[in-house]
């Protein structure tokens, strides 16, 4: 995906980028590449793969979510910053907290903040279950892409959520999955409220979009430690 298919493709989801933003994408690409060679942050590094698969898949969250809507956002296992850091450059104006376990991430994701001048950011290095811990019903909307199966996603993401606010995870194929987060779900006083399936342009790989409500309170066992959750899925 060239930039000129990207800037196309994102009109057609109702995304329009200004100049100052194309700009900080593409300083944002150097950056990926620059800290790649040092550190292993992703295997697409070409650039019409990272418009592509990482900067325009980021923003697919627009299909399912109003983000003007959003003040707050946290992204769990973000990674790289897909899709927190790409939201943020794009949608300046909600508050976002990137949450990642690898502490190399951490110092990458604090660097992208600097060089860019990203306001209203915050970057933690710890572990989904423990952030979420300490900070219950705080977000707007919750999101993570590719880190875990959606059972266990759930249980990581739903107490950080407001009440009647939203999760949305980030998927290829998502039927199993979905199928076996019935009894998450439950437990989690959580409802799938929409699921969007769309390929990809030009590549036409599967995505899926799946936005979870949170519906009532969150028992404060939940979530579990990592190894009770690793030993068994809600």
């Amino acid at each position: 995906m060239n930039r000129k298919e990207f800037i196309k493709e994102l009109e057609n989801i109702g995304v329009t980028l200004t100049q100052n933003q194309l700009e900080q994408l593409d300083q944002y690409y150097k950056l990926l590449i620059e800290w790649n060679n040092k550190m292993n942050l992703t295997n697409i590094t070409e650039e019409n793969d990272v418009y592509l698969k990482h900067f325009y898949d980021s923003l697919t969250l627009n299909k399912i979510v109003n983000m003007d809507e959003v003040e707050s956002m946290c992204d769990i296992g973000t990674g790289a910053g897909f899709p927190g850091i790409v939201i943020k450059i794009v949608y300046p104006n909600i508050k976002v907290t990137l949450v990642d376990s690898l502490k190399k991430r951490t110092i990458f994701l604090n660097e992208v903040v600097k060089q860019l001048g990203l306001g209203n950011i915050e970057i933690y290095h710890e572990r989904a279950e423990e952030f979420a811990k300490n900070n219950r019903n705080k977000y707007d909307l919750v999101t993570s892409r590719a880190v875990a199966t959606l059972p266990i996603l759930l249980e990581y993401s739903m107490p950080l959520v407001k009440l009647n606010k939203y999760f949305v995870a980030m998927k290829s194929h998502a039927e199993e999955e979905i199928e076996n987060s019935k009894r998450a779900l439950e437990i989690l006083n959580s409802k799938i409220e929409d699921i969007v399936i769309f390929d990809l342009p030009i590549e036409k790989s599967q995505r899926s979009l799946i936005k979870i409500v949170k519906n009532g309170i969150i028992s404060q066992k939940y979530p579990r430690s990592f190894n009770e959750i690793k030993k068994k899925h809600l």
